[in-house]
């Protein structure tokens, strides 16, 4: 795991929007900052987006919905669907945000 540091949070988020190369795959940060997170949220623009939690809570464990082990299985189900060709996306907040 690698640890860049940076000036800024928006600087954070350029250079990770850069490291994650188009790809749309997964995110993670961790903040108390919901401003941050949504911005984040918006620029890095991937499938899963887990805010304030491990990884695997984006494929459904300590998170939100139900559990899938991949964006696209063998058979093409999962997060992504062949059927209808779509892409849901997932987010999970964990923590500093509680609507209840």
């Amino acid at each position: 795991l690698a640890v860049i540091r940076v000036p800024d949070f928006e600087a954070a988020v350029d250079l990770a929007v850069e490291l994650e190369e188009g790809l749309h795959h997964s995110a993670i940060i961790h903040s108390a900052n919901i401003y941050h997170m949504s911005e984040f949220g918006k620029a890095i623009n991937t499938t899963l987006f887990v805010k304030n939690a491990p990884s695997y809570a984006g494929l459904g464990f300590g998170g939100e919905g139900y559990t899938s082990f991949t964006i696209a299985g063998r058979t093409g189900e999962g997060m992504t669907t062949c059927r209808t060709f779509t892409r849901f996306r997932r987010c999970s907040l964990v923590g500093a945000f509680s609507s209840v």
